[in-house]
């Protein structure tokens, strides 16, 4: 069992930065930041694959980057230009590789608040 721990949420005004980090117990090469504002679905915000590309939700495309050390197990999640609309929990994934491929998510953290006010 792969235990995911996240930290770096926080409140923030409009137009800052926040970095989530996350510190897996396990190496996985599939890893992810989802997020879930009250009343609205969960959404995958950010992914990197095991050959190291990287994908991201339109909504925040050139204002966040993820990152992973695979040395240390730990993912990031580089949040700029925070918009209210940004406000969530935001939840660290893994998942396990098949081959170049990512099997579906089934590791979770237990979240970190990201608040931006306006």
């Amino acid at each position: 069992q792969v235990q995911l721990v996240e930290s770096g949420g926080g409140s923030v005004q409009a137009g800052g930065s926040l970095r989530l980090s996350c510190v897996a117990s396990e190496r996985r090469y599939c890893m992810g930041w989802f997020r879930q504002a009250p009343g609205k679905e969960r959404e995958e915000v950010a992914g990197v694959k095991r050959d190291g590309s990287t994908s991201y939700a339109d909504s925040v495309k050139g204002r966040f980057t993820i990152s992973k050390d695979s040395n240390t197990n730990i993912l990031w999640l580089q949040m700029n230009s925070l918009k209210p609309e940004d406000t969530a929990m935001y939840y660290c994934a893994a998942a396990d590789a098949l081959g170049p491929f990512c099997r579906k998510y089934t590791y979770w953290g237990q979240g970190t608040q990201v608040t931006v006010s306006s």
